[in-house]
């Protein structure tokens, strides 16, 4: 008789977290950060509560889980670009831009706890995320200096349209809903060809 294949337990129980921290996102956004407990977030996941403790300690361990995960995707997405240095700086700035717009199709839930539950992040962890977006933003500034000292775009104040850019893409949460109507890929390339008319070099 065959002997059964061992039980992956490991990869359950990242299955269960990634399933915890899923609905959390989806109970924060819905219900707002103080009004989803721990008994809620168990009941909705299908566990016992005391089951929940086993995988997070706490509601802001989900929480700094969540915003670890935005921003940590994002990050390492343009440090494996740029090292491959395989784009300029237009190719670049589209990368980065169908990032940001596209997490409204793989990560909905997780972005709106991102722009709008970050303050409720205890401190130590708040100082922490903060210095990873400053790095993003700053990655994206490098792009635009590039792009000024290729000639590629236009001179200009590049920290000012860094904010554009990243207004204009990090909004897309209050207004853009996947699968009606444009795709996130649509979307990013619509406002980075607006920018790439506009930073045109003038003749």
């Amino acid at each position: 008789m065959a002997t059964p294949a061992p039980v992956n337990t490991s990869s359950r129980g990242a299955q269960r977290k990634m399933q915890i921290i899923s609905v959390a996102a989806g109970l924060f956004n819905e219900r707002g950060y103080h009004e989803t407990s721990m008994d809620l977030i168990a009941a909705h996941v299908g566990i016992r509560k005391a089951s929940l403790y086993h995988y997070f300690s706490s509601k802001d361990e989900i929480l700094i889980v969540i915003h670890e995960e935005m921003i940590d995707l994002i990050v390492e997405r343009q440090e494996q670009r740029a090292a491959a240095a395989a784009l300029g700086p237009k190719d670049m700035l589209l990368a980065v831009m169908t990032d940001l717009v596209g997490l409204m199709e793989t990560h909905p839930g997780h972005l709106r706890v991102f722009f709008e539950h970050y303050r409720e992040l205890p401190m130590q962890a708040r100082n922490a995320i903060a210095g990873k977006r400053d790095q993003y933003h700053q990655y994206l500034i490098d792009i635009l200096e590039a792009g000024v000292s290729t000639g590629e775009f236009g001179p200009m104040d590049t920290r000012m349209t860094s904010f554009a850019i990243l207004g204009m893409c990090n909004w897309t949460y209050q207004w853009f809903h996947p699968g009606e109507g444009w795709t996130a890929e649509q979307v990013a390339r619509h406002f980075w060809q607006l920018f790439i008319d506009g930073a045109a070099p003038k003749p």
